[in-house]
């Protein structure tokens, strides 16, 4: 079987858009982040971003672990440890803004 064989037969299967979504959640997190960037003129990285890396993450690595490719798999976990803690960082900064806020 020919390599466009075998991509073709991939993508013919429904977990391939589970993996092609999850890539363009995981993409589009760049152009959430440069059209804030270019609207503060500075750069930023917006809460949505962080989101994004979840989701995409997250479906990129079901899409992994149905490959069974542990290379990739790891890759997409260690990523979502990473998102989720940005996550946790930036709620616990909004809450000591909040509470600084009510002093």
């Amino acid at each position: 079987m020919s390599a466009l064989d075998e991509f073709m037969l991939v993508l013919g299967k429904p977990m391939a858009l589970v993996g092609i979504a999850g890539q363009l959640l995981f993409s589009s997190r760049f152009i959430v982040q440069w059209v804030a960037s270019e609207r503060k003129r500075d750069s930023v990285v917006p809460t949505s971003f962080w989101y994004l890396s979840i989701a995409g993450g997250a479906m990129t690595a079901i899409y992994a672990a149905w490959r069974r490719d542990p290379v990739f798999l790891v890759a997409q976990v260690s990523g979502l440890l990473v998102y989720v803690r940005n996550l946790m960082l930036i709620r616990k900064s909004n809450t000591r803004d909040a509470a600084e806020v009510r002093l």
